[in-house]
């Protein structure tokens, strides 16, 4: 019954995560279902990945979604009724070569979750993670000079 507005985040911006989310709330007084599914990856040797891109990586993957839920769950927990879901991948339970900062932000956002469901029961707030397989994407990255541009958003 509420007419869509388009809201605009960057989920690996942790700075306005709890604005927007405040945004949301004061629009619509809460949130039922959150859905998770932004992602960030990229592929190369480890040595080859800067720290600086697997802190990247890390906060869309990891603390985006994380301080997202964190953001909302007040208010399902008031209301003791909701859902959270992280679509995630299969590589948050395998390693796989060349996927190292992907895997290991995916792997920390699964335990996470994990932990939050068995939390969130005695609050019938429902935590469901979804690791589907390998997708195709139909995204054919670039020969990139630099990391920017090899990184699939």
């Amino acid at each position: 019954t509420y007419a869509p507005k388009l809201i605009l985040l960057d989920i690996s911006d942790i700075n306005c995560i709890r604005d927007v989310a405040k945004e949301i709330l004061n629009c619509y007084g809460c949130v039922d279902i959150l859905i998770n599914n932004a992602s960030m990856k990229v592929k190369g040797a480890v040595q080859s990945i800067s720290l600086e891109l697997d802190k990247k990586i890390m906060d869309a993957n990891y603390f985006g979604p994380i301080t997202l839920t964190k953001a909302i769950l007040p208010n399902m927990i008031s209301r003791r009724t909701g859902q959270i879901v992280l679509i995630n991948s299969i590589q948050g339970k395998i390693g796989i070569p060349f996927r190292a900062a992907y895997a290991a932000s995916k792997h920390a956002a699964v335990g996470f979750f994990d932990c939050l469901r068995a939390e969130m029961e005695e609050f019938n707030i429902s935590v469901s993670t979804v690791n589907p397989t390998f997708i195709c994407s139909y995204h054919h990255p670039p020969p990139s000079a630099n990391w920017e541009e090899s990184m699939w958003k």
